[in-house]
């Protein structure tokens, strides 16, 4: 098994992600190759709270321009974690 620093690598601070706090809702960014399983036991080691469920998605990279230079952004694999309604997660 591996460990939650290895799938949990940061938060996601957006205006919609901090919207959903409010529902219990919690966005992370994730390792690729971590499954929902993992995900549900990471943060629930990590943050001692229980999770309901988690939703995940792959984001796409977007075109970026700087000068004359233009490139992609990276991509990464995103979780949304539904925690029990009582808990929360000082992120």
């Amino acid at each position: 098994m591996k460990h939650y620093s290895d799938i949990i690598i940061a938060p996601v601070i957006t205006e919609k992600s901090m919207a959903a706090r409010s529902a219990n809702v919690y966005t992370f960014k994730v390792a690729k190759t971590a499954n929902k399983d993992e995900i549900k036991r990471a943060v629930e080691e990590a943050f001692k709270v229980k999770v309901v469920s988690v939703n995940t998605l792959n984001t796409k990279s977007k075109k970026r321009r700087v000068g004359r230079y233009s490139g992609r952004t990276k991509t990464y694999k995103k979780a949304m974690v539904t925690v029990a309604e009582g808990s929360s997660i000082e992120v």
